[in-house]
């Protein structure tokens, strides 16, 4: 019997995505998981195109009020039932092997954690970048430089290493969460083929990086305790490596 998969989707005014991340999710060749939708209390039809799915394994929660990504992740979370978790924003798109070759790596290499390979996509996805590459493990130490795991590309067993609840106070709640993860797992490990898409939408927080050099600040200085010297010093290795990686998109 393969072992259920728990899907962390927060979701809020995505209509015009929700639709292929769904069939990105129901075309998955491995079957045993559930979904776990929680609604930020959207204000277009979301909701709607959601329930005109009947699978029992798509699990919707709409919240009585706006909380934000991260709470909404959290209250997925909260019912999650699977042993390996994994993520899908829903502007996002998995390949139909997507969690059949994560879960496979992670059984036949007993890992804790592991990412794979994404194209870079815009909201047609249409690539815009090479693609993302795994390329090497992921530690506590490196990931504090730059942030290698993407939700949409990162599975983590929480049989062996519990579940890990994103910080609601921050806007770079990803990056805490798994530098939280990795003080606990010693090495995530890379699947080194492309098995997802993730969507750079202009507007999106994570693509504006002047905007939230001190929300990154924060989280050395805040939800790690370093010094103000070495968050700085890290906040300034994490913003180089931001240009780098998005400096020839959009333009």
């Amino acid at each position: 019997m393969k072992d259920l998969v728990s899907i962390i989707t927060p979701c809020y005014n995505s209509s015009d995505f929700i639709e292929e991340t769904i069939q990105s999710v129901l075309n998955q060749t491995y079957d045993n998981w559930e979904w776990l939708i929680t609604d930020d209390l959207s204000t277009d039809n979301t909701v709607e195109i959601l329930r005109k799915y009947n699978d029992p394994r798509i699990k919707l929660e709409v919240l009585e009020k706006n909380g934000g990504a991260g709470n909404a992740r959290n209250q997925s979370l909260k019912r999650a039932q699977g042993r390996y978790i994994a993520f899908l924003d829903s502007d996002d798109y998995w390949y139909p092997n997507y969690l059949e070759t994560m879960i496979g790596y992670m059984e036949d290499h007993k890992a804790e954690l592991v990412y794979c390979n994404y194209s870079r996509c815009d909201e047609n996805l249409n690539p815009v970048l090479k693609d993302f590459q795994a390329d090497k493990i992921v530690t506590f130490s490196n990931l504090l430089k730059t942030c290698r795991l993407a939700p949409v590309a990162t599975v983590y067993d929480s049989q062996r290493v519990g579940k890990f609840l994103f910080p609601e106070n921050s806007k770079r709640e990803d990056h805490v969460m798994w530098l939280n993860l990795l003080k606990q797992v010693p090495e995530g490990y890379p699947v080194k083929q492309t098995l997802a898409k993730y969507r750079m939408r202009e507007n999106s927080v994570s693509r504006k990086k002047k905007h939230i050099i001190k929300d990154q600040y924060l989280v050395y200085k805040d939800f790690m305790g370093f010094s103000t010297l070495k968050s700085l010093y890290y906040t300034a290795n994490w913003a180089l490596n931001g240009f780098l990686k998005y400096s020839k998109i959009f333009n």
